[in-house]
């Protein structure tokens, strides 16, 4: 099926994002009016799967025992089968200075949109509420309880300072090195001392070295979490806590690998003992599917918003977004709100910008395009295809 022969259906989107479009913005402000944290986001999860059940979705609350995470489905089920994603958490402090008032909203209008210009489809539409994306990762959890087991596409959008295909997201994870000596006075018994402290300091200055040859989008960052208890005593216990990422997720384990072995190095050389933790789960790199964020593009740009590359060497963080594409096929546009020489996101800048009119424009863009992209998916074997070979050729490419 072509773009031509699809056009009395994409018209028929714009038509039913327009009609709703101020509701959107209704719900897209009571967000940022009402902001919440990760896995405290029971007002938003209330409000948005409320909307879904209002116009026919059936709902479940809870998933994978997320109590905030919810499905909305439509369809006859089965494949092929879109996963709109929905985040609405905001920053402590910030509020919604990432913007996510604007991914919920966004993902609401599409999934609104989409079943009601699509009627009740063959395959399966799915409105998935992922909570914690900046602390703890509810996509992660949801990928691991199997949620997106039978996705064809997850389909997200993300606001930003950039106008971009997909977003250069790196694979991450933080470890806790605990280093372990033996307390001493440092006047009364110093060689009885066995300085943990003075390891985890040992640590960090191995750091720059190991930076050095680092591959692009690659570094680790710490603190110290723990550096004893008095002036007086030499510390039988220090510990430091490491952000670690990676440009891709063999990147990140290979740079998980060498810090270990320089902790490990490290207390055999001051004779302590140490621990190597890792805290939480980890997020892989992004897996952008060429297929579908290209389809994505070309939608929004019948708004007259025009995407481009990521520009090289530019890296935007991380994201659990990355767990969900490296299994199915994925988009992750960025698309601005602000431009970049006016700030960054998490900044209070960017939290008033996510409340803009120039916000409400791109949030409708998006829903329209996302809308538009689904329905590619679940219309178009070919699409469905071509974006599962992108994601398999990438993966033996390991990109």
């Amino acid at each position: 099926m072509s773009d031509d022969a699809l056009a009395p259906v994409y018209a028929r989107i714009r038509e039913e994002v327009a009609a709703r479009a101020d509701r959107l913005w209704d719900v897209a402000l009571a967000l940022h009016r009402d902001p919440e944290t990760a896995f405290e986001e029971h007002r938003a999860a209330r409000l948005l799967s409320g909307e879904l059940e209002t116009a026919g979705f059936e709902v479940e609350r809870g998933v994978a025992g997320l109590p905030t995470a919810f499905t909305g489905r439509s369809g006859g089920g089965g494949r092929p089968c879109v996963a709109l994603l929905l985040e609405y958490d905001a920053l402590p402090g910030l509020g919604h200075a990432c913007g996510h008032n604007l991914i919920a909203a966004a993902g609401l209008g599409a999934a609104l949109a989409a079943r009601a210009a699509l009627g009740r489809v063959e395959g399966s539409l799915l409105a998935v509420g992922t909570p914690a994306e900046e602390h703890g990762g509810g996509k992660v959890v949801e990928v691991e309880a199997g949620l997106f087991d039978g996705v064809d596409a997850a389909l997200m959008v993300h606001p930003g300072v950039y106008d971009w295909t997909w977003a250069p997201l790196t694979a991450s994870a933080q470890l806790r090195v605990g280093f372990h000596g033996r307390a001493a006075h440092p006047t009364g018994n110093p060689t009885e001392g066995i300085d943990a402290l003075a390891a985890l300091i040992q640590l960090f200055n191995t750091l720059p070295v190991l930076s050095r040859r680092l591959p692009p989008g690659s570094h680790v960052q710490g603190i110290v979490s723990d550096g004893g208890r008095a002036t007086n005593i030499v510390p039988e216990y220090a510990e430091g806590l490491f952000g670690l990422r990676g440009g891709t997720t063999a990147a990140r384990e290979e740079l998980e690998a060498e810090l270990r072995s320089c902790a490990q190095g490290i207390a055999l050389a001051t004779r302590t003992t140490v621990d190597v933790d890792r805290v939480g789960e980890g997020y892989e790199h992004f897996r952008d599917n060429d297929v579908l964020s290209g389809r994505f593009a070309d939608h929004i740009a019948r708004a007259g918003l025009r995407l481009s590359e990521p520009v090289p060497g530019i890296y935007l963080g991380s994201s659990d977004i990355g767990n969900v594409s490296n299994r199915v096929p994925a988009i992750h546009p960025w698309v601005s709100i602000m431009d970049p020489e006016d700030g960054a996101d998490h900044t209070p800048r960017f939290a008033a910008a996510a409340a803009s009119p120039r916000a409400r424009r791109a949030m409708l863009a998006a829903a329209e395009a996302l809308a538009c992209t689904a329905a590619d998916v679940l219309l178009r074997t070919e699409v469905q295809e071509r974006a599962w070979a992108c994601l398999r050729d990438k993966a033996a490419a390991g990109l």
